[in-house]
């Protein structure tokens, strides 16, 4: 059997969100952005708003939230953001959001994410990049499964978008230990294993949810420097500059970097075909497991595709909200 054609757009590395949206309406059209307080989401948000989008920030920090929002009214001349408070670590907040959420949903970006310097546990125990990057955004999604099947059905589909990293190639899932119960901890490797179950949760969502006209891919926006580094360690930066060095990845703007998010979310190309990672505004070719990061900074590992891990991981998410 010969190896289907990758889906492919017009759009390239340098592309900005901007000339993604060029031509595009977005009138009536209701989206999420978690993590839009900064960032690449905060240009995720300004960009569809300028388009006619209903834009609401989900943010843990409502005044920078509020500071955001004010920005991209003044700086598109169209609607105002709303602001709605969402820690992806605190259930309660995920249950609260997903509660006060009325109507239908055409597009929810997770785009939020975390990394830390070194061990973080949320109150359940669980390790905190896993909890906030995975965990905390399935329950969101799941929580709003059915608003965006209300979504689906009067605007031709609703899509999600998850935001992964070339991080996830260090890491797939360690099923037994995902919290870093036994094994010792490397930060480096927790942030891998989250952008992986990203990737893992599109594949399972789209089977999952497709016949309700639901479905979800993974991007990569490229590296991007933004308030995610704050925490990195010395070897994490050492690492990075490195890389950078040795030509694996040159930065992207923010804006460059929103692009490919906003591909997988309007994209006539992807508007009914989900489980796939999108990198450089088209989806990436994949590589074995074994594959060397330095030779292959743009694929997606296998793993981060695997259909029967992906239905694994929805299991395993599953039961840790029942426990």
């Amino acid at each position: 059997m010969t190896a289907r054609e990758l889906i492919s757009t017009s759009f390239t590395a340098s592309s900005t969100a901007e000339e993604v949206l060029e031509g595009v309406d977005l009138t009536g059209l209701r989206a999420i952005v978690t993590g839009g307080s900064s960032g690449i989401g905060v240009e995720t948000a300004r960009a569809l708003t300028a388009v006619g989008a209903q834009v609401t920030l989900a943010v843990r920090n409502t005044a920078a939230g509020d500071a955001v929002a004010e920005a991209i009214e003044k700086s598109t001349g169209g609607g105002r953001p709303r602001v709605v408070r969402l820690d992806l670590a605190d259930r309660t907040t995920v249950t609260s959001f997903v509660d006060a959420w009325s109507g239908p949903l055409h597009l929810l970006i997770n785009n939020a994410g975390v990394v830390t310097g070194g061990l973080e546990r949320t109150r359940e125990g669980w390790e905190l990049q896993f909890a906030t990057n995975h965990l905390g955004h399935f329950a969101l999604a799941t929580g709003l499964h059915d608003a965006l099947a209300l979504g689906a059905s009067d605007r031709d589909g609703a899509r999600i978008v998850s935001v992964s990293s070339t991080a996830h190639m260090r890491s797939g899932i360690d099923f037994d230990d995902l919290h870093f119960e036994r094994r010792g901890y490397d930060p480096q490797i927790a942030y891998a294993q989250s952008k992986t179950a990203n990737s893992l949760f599109a594949v399972e969502a789209t089977r999952l949810w497709a016949c309700d006209g639901i479905i979800a891919n993974t991007v990569n926006p490229g590296g991007v420097a933004t308030g995610l580094q704050r925490n990195f360690t010395t070897q994490q930066k050492q690492s990075l500059d490195a890389a950078e060095a040795a030509g694996v990845f040159t930065y992207k703007t923010v804006e460059q970097g929103a692009a490919t998010t906003i591909v997988a979310a309007v994209a006539p190309q992807f508007a009914h075909s989900g489980g796939h990672y999108l990198d450089d505004c088209r989806e990436a070719y994949t590589v074995p497991n074994d594959a060397d990061l330095a030779q292959h900074p743009h694929g997606v590992k296998e793993w981060a595709l695997d259909p029967a891990t992906a239905e694994h991981l929805w299991a395993v998410s599953t039961d840790l909200f029942h426990t």
